[in-house]
């Protein structure tokens, strides 16, 4: 009864060679898998008490048919505090071993292992977090072997040195109150994301014109956000003539990156209902969720994900779906503790809180 670990399942493809994704359906299969017939030998095997572990950074790319035999357990990312406690109780002490130094030999600030995850590294792990450590460490023993130093500090200055100029800016919330300018939040590979969605209205005949690499779902949460918009003018105080007068443009930043995904739909809701008001949508607030045309907040997937994104960001205020209450106690102690998470049921719940 061994365990078997089947990593970077999602990388798996089928081409002349053969189809991995078959044999694994008859081997993860407790229907097949007691008389598995190894195709090389030619014999029958019994895997049935056989324990099989799969690893995959995203279940989509996974066959249906071979993720229907598998029981997921999803792993959030970790918060930057988890990060820089890793760093410093195994990261920094496993690579300085590595490279023969002595405990007296080096010295690390937090600072600096900060600077190392929020500027040097975008992932929800930290394999690349301790790939750097070992770069900056690797730079030190050289000067220590060459005679140039006998121990160093590493602080801020010295990762600059190493490391060169920062590769990445912070996802950072809008940092002012404007009207159709909303922090939405994303599910992406590296982890959560946040994601500015921006909305402008324009003397026109009343189109509305959508741009930033927008997948076929998202685009359709535009326009079902516009109708919910427009079917709801009375009660939110817009002018009809509004809409024949006026042309919208949806843009979504980082236009070279394609998105999608369902769970902005609230979020357009808000940047539309805000342009169209002219009043400013609060800038410390963040939201995720699906909107139906009965102006309903559907639940969403990744909410440990993107709630990390947000306190990562700085934002103070998250409104989720009513539907996804039940995974708040998923989440974090330190994400519960430091983000006020509101479920909303319905669209005026969301311009309630959100709307200034």
């Amino acid at each position: 009864n061994p365990v078997i670990l089947l990593d970077e399942v999602d990388k798996i493809g089928a081409d002349f060679r053969g189809d991995p994704a078959s044999a694994l359906l008859e081997v993860l299969d407790p229907n097949q898998n007691s008389t598995f017939v190894d195709r090389y030998l030619d014999l029958p095997f019994d895997l049935s008490q056989v324990l099989f572990i799969a690893t995959a950074n995203q279940p989509d790319p996974i066959p249906a048919p071979l993720l229907d035999r598998m029981e997921v357990t999803s792993l959030p990312g970790y918060t930057e505090t988890e990060k820089l406690n890793i760093a410093k109780k195994y990261l920094t002490t496993k690579q300085r071993e590595a490279h023969g130094l002595k405990k007296s030999q080096i010295k690390w600030t937090d600072q600096a292992l900060e600077l190392l995850i929020e500027h040097y590294t975008r992932e929800a792990g930290v394999r690349n977090l301790e790939r750097e450590v070992g770069h900056v460490i690797r730079g030190i023993a050289a000067s220590i072997v060459e005679g140039d130093i006998e121990s160093s500090k590493v602080t801020l200055k010295v990762i600059e040195d190493r490391l060169g100029p920062k590769r990445y800016e912070r996802d950072a919330k809008v940092s002012e109150s404007l009207p159709g300018v909303v922090n939405g939040l994303a599910y992406t590979a590296v982890g959560g994301d946040v994601l500015h969605i921006e909305a402008l209205a324009y003397p026109g005949s009343g189109e509305i014109k959508l741009t930033g690499q927008l997948g076929e779902v998202m685009k359709e949460s535009v326009e079902a956000a516009y109708s919910l918009v427009r079917s709801r003018a009375k009660a939110l105080g817009i002018k009809k003539r509004v809409f024949r007068e006026q042309d919208v443009h949806v843009h979504v930043p980082a236009g070279a990156i394609p998105k999608d995904g369902p769970s902005a739909g609230i979020a357009m809701f808000t940047a539309l209902a805000s342009v169209l008001l002219d009043r400013p949508v609060r800038h410390n607030v963040a939201m995720t969720g699906e909107v139906t045309l009965r102006g309903l907040a559907l639940p969403i997937g990744g909410l440990k994900e993107k709630t990390i994104a947000a306190l990562r960001a700085g934002v103070k205020k998250v409104l989720i779906p009513a539907g996804n209450a039940k995974d708040i106690l998923e989440l974090t102690e330190e994400v519960r503790n430091r983000l006020e998470i509101i479920p909303v049921r319905t669209v005026d719940e969301v311009l309630e809180h959100a709307l200034e």
